[in-house]
């Protein structure tokens, strides 16, 4: 993410105009959103649900494939919105990534899972699951990539050489700047203060994201804590039933005609039942918790880390370029200013004047990408400002989850307590068992 996408210099450029596009039975969107904006072309006309309805797409594992040297995982990918299902491997995931990038250099292109060279084991391949899947989602709903045939190809294609259809798509076509019709206009639709505006919208992203991920961090801790808490529990009550089974003779001297001990054995027996399903509770609240918290924690954090990538390839790539030719060309001025005084060949003096021409040409597409990086990347601004109220639903679904799951604790711990007591029932001290400090002090002062 880091490196600066083969189609963000001039050379992506370089005879896109004249190449026609590879023949498909995929065709390209009339028009996109973005090529025929109506109104202020800066301004994304969505809202979060509208988002969020343009595609679900579920990435599920299925059954290991073996080949004559090694192991392939393969995904089951569902598109909702194409409404059919293909079969993808990781690096078909990678060529997708590459051609986004190569195509829109100038957008948030989420971030994949790392890949694992060596034996993966299934809590890897799992993580790399769901990685998978927000990636995916986050494009599916992305307002330029829903639109294109990139993505078409990928969720609907059958065929076994998707990873060429990708790149057949994208070669000779050029990327978003060489196919907007407003890219040589950015210019005229961005504010006077945009660089200050992406200063601080940079340090804001950052900021929320450094935020949100100790969020996730401790939702993580206590989803844990949650599983942790149902194994406790279920070997709590393993415990009591393993006391209540005991059959180790009891001597008569010992209980003294006292039936006390025989009595809490059979209370004992029956108490793992309740154990169980406390700590079934406790699994469902922790597995609920990290499927609809952490996960949209996590989905979140990736459009942000998406969101500042974008940023290090604007600052990196042709903002970097362009002053690369700025300075090239403030070279070739001092060479052409020497070369008059020196009273050089005609010849040699024209072909600098050519090259310093063609230079010329090259910062005027430096500017033009330049302002159509921020024109996108102040779109892009827009599209995290949108996400932001997932908050309120990250946050509905924890308290919902906490809700839920001590409600239904407490009402097995409610139904557990008259268990409890019966087990003092033939004492003739302890009518009932004192549940609280208030009922008994054990060391009184």
């Amino acid at each position: 993410m880091d490196e600066e996408p083969p189609a963000a210099g001039t050379g992506a450029a370089g005879g896109a105009s004249d190449s026609a596009k590879p023949s498909s039975d995929l065709k390209e969107p009339e028009e996109s959103l973005m090529q025929t904006p109506q109104g202020n072309p800066l301004v994304l006309p969505h809202t979060l649900p509208e988002l969020l309805s343009k595609d679900t797409v579920q990435v599920e594992l299925i059954p290991e494939k073996k080949g004559l040297f090694l192991k392939h995982v393969e995904y089951e990918v569902s598109s909702k919105r194409f409404r059919c299902s293909v079969y993808r491997r990781y690096n078909d995931f990678v060529v997708f990534h590459e051609m986004l990038l190569q195509k829109f250099p100038y957008r948030m292109v989420p971030a994949l899972p790392p890949k694992r060279m060596l034996g993966a084991d299934r809590e890897f391949i799992e993580t790399r699951r769901r990685a998978l899947k927000r990636f995916i989602n986050l494009v599916a709903r992305h307002p330029p990539f829903s639109e294109d045939v990139l993505l078409k190809l990928f969720l609907s294609f059958s065929g076994s050489d998707v990873q060429n259809k990708l790149r057949e798509l994208v070669q000779g076509v050029g990327d978003e700047f060489m196919t907007c019709k407003l890219s040589t206009q950015a210019k005229d639709f961005l504010p006077a203060d945009i660089q200050v505006q992406f200063a601080a919208s940079r340090e804001l992203i950052r900021n929320i994201y450094n935020s949100f991920y100790k969020l996730r961090d401790r939702t993580e801790r206590i989803a844990s804590r949650a599983v942790d808490n149902a194994s406790d529990l279920l070997l709590f009550g393993k415990e009591l039933s393993a006391l209540g089974s005991d059959t180790t003779p009891l001597p008569s001297w010992a209980s003294l005609n006292n039936s006390a001990w025989g009595n809490l054995k059979q209370a004992l027996k029956g108490l793992s039942v309740e154990f169980a399903l406390l700590a079934d509770k406790a699994v469902q609240q922790g597995k609920q918790e990290e499927n609809d918290v952490v996960e949209k924690l996590n989905l979140f954090l990736d459009l942000l880390q998406s969101y500042k990538d974008l940023c290090e390839r604007h600052e990196k790539g042709v903002l970097h370029k362009h002053q690369r030719a700025l300075h090239k060309y403030s070279m070739m001025k001092r060479q052409m200013m020497s070369a008059t005084v020196q009273n050089k060949e005609p010849e040699s003096v024209e072909q600098l004047e050519s090259r310093i021409v063609e230079q010329e040409n090259a910062i005027l597409t430096m500017e033009l990408r330049n302002y159509f990086s921020l024109y996108c990347l102040h779109q892009e601004t827009q599209l995290i400002h949108i996400y932001l109220p997932l908050t309120s639903h990250i946050l509905g679904a924890f308290v919902n989850s906490q809700i839920q799951g001590h409600k239904e604790m407490s009402k097995v711990w409610n139904e557990l307590k008259p268990k409890l007591s019966c087990l003092f029932s033939g004492s003739s001290n302890l009518s009932a068992l004192p549940l609280s400090s208030q009922e008994v002090n054990f060391f009184p002062s």
